[in-house]
């Protein structure tokens, strides 16, 4: 065993799975933090004289979802990225089935909640377990990815045909579609934007590619202007109102937690005031979409430099281990990642700092959430296919 994973190592991208892990060591600590300031602890119940995790759960469950994340990243790297891709219909039918099931809108079956929807808010993208939930969409992602990435290696050289175009548009819309329905908008503009980047890799036509940002201004344009009230809900108007008039009492509600994070950010300074120096001003969600302002606080503006900086090489390994790729397919598998990576990235920033509006995008690796940290660690595997397929295999003699 130990020979075998020694051979692992060596075939692995070695820099690409430490920086991965010092990620999720990271996000840990900080959600430790958050346990401690922000969540209240350990919580004790003085009848029963029993002690529970309280504001650390969040901490334990990401450490178990990185820790189960990486297992599955090295089992998923073991195989060939080609044989999961032709496999789609079995990740298809079990992904988007598991998503079927939350249309049924908290209807509960065997102590299971399908359709659940946290406090608050009308995204029933959530099933609720005992003792955890889980949210599809975060799987369905990955086999997009790949069903993507091979509707692409199939069509690439007439994809610029009306036909094919149409077929790879109609492929890359149902989904965003179906997650529009479930109420989880911020989700569904990552699938619009992965698609979108795996498109443009793939080599579409700039005509195609400057109509559709032309239709896109428009459109949004359009909707914001005359028709808001049919095509969006009320709070989604409100935030994005928001942005472009951020000290409006209109909209004071819909600022609040963007204030609040923007005043943490500013208050870390040049090297922050520590993750257990002292208390940190309270930010709502400072554990999931707003976690960045959190860390902004504790480490500063030179941590928060050298955090992105470690995010932005394990975007740019991700790209090139596509572009590296001696097929298609491997380049567009990575290209789907990197973009689903990096969007994420730029949404959550632009939330936290108050440019976009919050809807509901985390922040890979650090936002509290055990289907995304899954999901991200899977198409970590992918990528790690990728890059060890095209070289030699973990069995083959050197």
């Amino acid at each position: 065993m130990l020979k075998l994973a020694k051979k692992y190592w060596q075939s692995t991208d070695k820099l690409y799975v430490l920086l991965c892990i010092g990620c999720s060591a990271f996000a840990v600590l900080v959600l430790l933090s958050i346990g401690k300031y922000h969540l209240g602890g350990f919580q004790i119940d003085e009848l029963e004289g029993t002690r529970s995790l309280g504001g650390y759960r969040q901490a334990v469950v990401q450490a178990a979802a990185s820790c189960a994340g990486i297992l599955c990243a090295i089992v998923v790297s073991l195989l060939d990225y080609r044989a999961l891709a032709k496999l789609w219909p079995v990740h298809v039918l079990l992904t988007w089935g598991l998503v079927a099931t939350t249309f049924l809108r908290g209807r509960v079956i065997g102590g299971i909640t399908f359709g659940y929807a946290p406090s608050g808010t009308d995204n029933h993208s959530w099933i609720l377990l005992p003792g955890f939930s889980l949210q599809p969409t975060e799987l369905a992602k990955i086999s997009f990815i790949l069903t993507f990435a091979l509707h692409l290696d199939t069509v690439h050289e007439r994809m610029n045909e009306p036909k094919e175009l149409l077929g790879l548009l109609a492929h890359m819309l149902l989904p965003v579609l179906i997650i529009h329905e479930q109420g989880d908008d911020g989700t569904g503009l990552i699938f619009l934007a992965i698609g979108c980047i795996m498109l443009f890799v793939a080599g579409l036509s700039w005509k195609y590619i400057l109509s559709a940002a032309a239709l896109g201004v428009s459109a949004f344009a359009v909707v914001l202007g005359f028709f808001s009230d049919e095509l969006l809900k009320g709070y989604q108007f409100m935030r994005i109102m928001a942005v472009f008039y951020p000290d409006d009492p209109t909209y004071a509600e819909w600022t609040y937690q963007q204030n609040q994070g923007k005043v943490s950010i500013g208050a870390g300074q040049i090297i922050g005031r520590g993750l257990f120096g002292e208390e940190h001003n309270y930010v709502v969600n400072s554990w999931n979409d707003f976690i960045f302002s959190y860390i902004a606080e504790a480490v500063g503006f030179v941590g928060c430099m050298i955090l992105l900086a470690v995010l932005l090489t394990i975007a740019i390994k991700t790209l090139t281990i596509g572009l590296r790729s001696q097929d298609k397919l491997g380049t567009y598998i990575c290209t789907g990642v990197f973009a689903a990576f990096i969007w994420q990235i730029v949404i959550n920033l632009g939330m936290n700092l108050g440019v976009l509006p919050v809807i509901g995008v985390t922040l890979p690796f650090l936002s509290a959430g055990g289907s995304s940290v899954l999901m991200l660690y899977l198409c970590i595997g992918l990528v790690l296919s990728v890059y060890t397929h095209n070289k030699t295999t973990l069995f083959s003699e050197k």
